[in-house]
């Protein structure tokens, strides 16, 4: 199994390549350009930042939580077609909880209509819900998962200020 080189989620099929990297989906290969900036960053400004968004108010909600990455698992199917995602947001865990609790409700009811691949996608994914919903991040320190996204978010700010940047 590979993990994808912009958001981390695992791959157990598919996925796109280019050179060394593999990616889950078109947009995360869109946005691989990112990764090159964000390996330019300063360690020191992605430890200060990523310790800011840990301790600072939920992006959500606004309540002095702890915040992270949580991950919400999804999988719907129709005939032969086949889709699950992983859906990661920063939030602290109150606000994290409903999302992948959906997650799991509507894999449960829409994920076996597909062959062959809904059959064996919603058990994966239903069982990555409840993991998800039943651990998570160590809410006492930041995960490795918030720090490559803040590294990420620092990186597109600075392509963005630059002169063309979008």
């Amino acid at each position: 199994m590979a993990a994808c080189a912009y958001c981390g989620t695992t791959i157990l099929f598919g996925g796109r390549r280019e050179e060394d990297l593999r990616f889950c989906n078109d947009t995360c290969h869109a946005n691989g350009s990112l990764l090159a900036v964000a390996q330019q960053v300063p360690e020191e400004l992605v430890r200060r930042e990523t310790e800011q968004v840990h301790q600072g108010p939920c992006p959500q909600c606004q309540q002095p939580e702890t915040v992270d990455v949580h991950v919400s698992y999804w999988v719907w199917s129709a005939l032969v077609v086949t889709s699950w995602s992983n859906r990661p947001r920063i939030s602290c865990r109150s606000c994290a909880r409903p999302r992948q609790l959906l997650g799991i409700v509507c894999s449960a009811v829409l994920g076996w209509w597909g062959l062959p691949w809904g059959f064996i996608m919603t058990p994966v994914q239903i069982v990555r819900g409840i993991g998800a919903v039943l651990g998570g991040p160590d809410p006492s320190r930041p995960s490795a998962r918030l720090t490559g996204m803040v590294r990420l978010m620092i990186a597109q700010q600075a392509m963005q200020q630059q002169p063309g940047g979008s």
